[in-house]
């Protein structure tokens, strides 16, 4: 399979490569398709709990149900350290 790319993203692909996580162009391209097939995988086996969350979190936002910007962010640093100090 032939591939042609736009010079700016052969140039990423290159410089990754001369930085050293990767031998060739080859393997980073292979190794950005299992990661894009990986992400893609888990949004199809996601979809309707993340459709789910947004429409609860739309009906929220309606009832007036909010939380500033400075509280969520609050909110999300912790969970960040929760899932860094579990086992």
């Amino acid at each position: 399979m032939t591939i042609h790319l736009k010079p700016e993203l052969e140039a990423l692909i290159q410089a990754d490569v001369e930085r050293g996580p990767y031998e060739s162009a080859d393997e980073f391209v292979a190794q950005a398709v299992r990661l894009l097939h990986a992400e893609e995988q888990w949004l199809a086996d996601n979809r309707a709990d993340i459709a789910a969350k947004i429409e609860r979190g739309f009906a929220q936002a309606e009832r007036g149900e909010l939380v500033d910007g400075e509280e969520a962010f609050r909110q999300l640093r912790q969970r960040h350290d929760q899932h860094r100090t579990r086992p």
